[in-house]
C-alpha cells in the first residue's frame, strides 16, 4: 500500500495552568487526517534549522486558526491594545516557514490566523478591529454553543475567474465567521478569490505557488466533509499533497 502524504501543522504555544503547551485543535487534525494525509505536529520553537530537518519528510503544510493574533510589529504597526493575545513563538515559526515552503514548491493551505500569517509573511498588513471600521460588518463569532458559533454567518462573493468559483460552479456561498482581524493591504503576489459584502477579503491564492497555495479567512475544517466549499478546498489540497509526494519519490 502506498504511504499517505505527511502534512505538517505548526502548533500554538498555549498556557495551561502554570505551564506552556504546544497544541493544535483537534478539529484541524481530524479534517486534515481524514482528507489529505497523516498529520505531523510541528512544535513552535521559532527555530528554522530544526524545521529544515523535518521539511524533506513533509508533503504539505496546513496553518490553523487560533485565538492569538500576529504581533503587529511584523507588519509595521505599533503595539496592539492591552490584553490582546499574541503567540510570538508561533509567529517566529510560521512567518519564515511560509516563505521556505513556497520556495520548495510544497502545497500550503491556511485558514483564519493562517490566512493572516501568509499575508503578513509576504508583505501585507492587517486590520486589527474590523468591527470598528466604518461600513464594515462585525465578523466576530456569535454567542452560543459551538454549532451556533460555527454556523453560516454571511455571504461571500466568489470573484470572476477564481478557483472557488470554478470548483463550486457558483458566484456566491455562505461561510462561518470567527475573527476580528482581517486583511488591510493584500500582499504582493496574492490574488483575492472571494470577498464579503463589506469588501473584506475572505480568500486568496498565492500566484507563485508551484503546486497549491491557498488561504481562507473562515473555518472550512468545521463540517469539512459536508460543506461544498470545504470539500472542494480540502480535496484540492489533498490532490496537491499527493502529487507533491509522488514527484519526490520519483528517481
Amino acid at each position: 500500500m502506498q504511504a499517505r502524504p505527511l502534512i505538517g501543522i505548526p502548533c500554538d504555544v498555549k498556557p495551561v495552568g502554570k505551564w506552556d503547551f504546544h497544541a493544535v485543535g483537534d478539529k484541524y487534525i481530524q479534517a486534515v487526517q481524514h482528507t489529505a494525509g497523516d498529520v505531523v505536529l510541528l512544535p513552535a520553537l521559532g527555530d528554522q534549522q530544526k524545521l529544515a530537518r523535518l521539511l524533506p519528510q513533509l508533503d504539505g503544510l496546513f496553518l490553523t486558526g487560533s485565538h492569538s493574533n500576529v504581533e503587529p510589529r511584523h507588519y509595521g504597526e505599533g503595539a496592539a491594545r492591552e490584553g490582546t493575545l499574541h503567540d510570538p513563538l508561533r509567529d517566529n515559526t510560521t512567518l519564515p516557514l511560509i516563505r521556505t515552503v513556497l520556495d520548495l514548491g510544497m502545497p500550503l493551505f491556511g485558514v483564519c490566523r493562517g490566512f493572516q500569517e501568509i499575508n503578513v509573511a509576504l508583505g501585507g498588513t492587517l486590520h486589527q478591529h474590523i468591527q470598528e471600521l466604518p461600513g464594515k460588518m462585525d465578523h466576530r463569532e456569535p454567542e452560543g454553543d459551538i454549532p451556533t458559533q460555527y454556523g453560516d454567518a454571511h455571504n461571500i462573493t466568489l470573484l470572476s475567474g477564481s478557483l472557488l468559483q470554478q470548483w463550486l460552479g457558483s458566484d456566491h456561498t455562505r461561510v462561518n465567521s470567527l475573527h476580528q482581524q482581517g486583511i488591510k493591504d493584500l500582499a504582493p503576489g496574492l490574488t483575492a478569490e472571494a470577498v464579503a459584502d463589506d469588501g473584506i477579503i475572505e480568500a486568496f491564492r498565492i500566484d507563485a505557488a508551484k503546486t497549491f497555495g491557498y488561504a481562507v479567512q473562515w473555518h472550512p475544517e468545521w463540517q469539512y466533509d459536508q460543506k461544498p466549499a470545504s470539500v472542494a478546498l480540502f480535496g484540492a489540497f489533498a490532490a496537491a499533497c499527493a502529487a507533491y509526494r509522488q514527484q519526490k519519490m520519483q528517481p
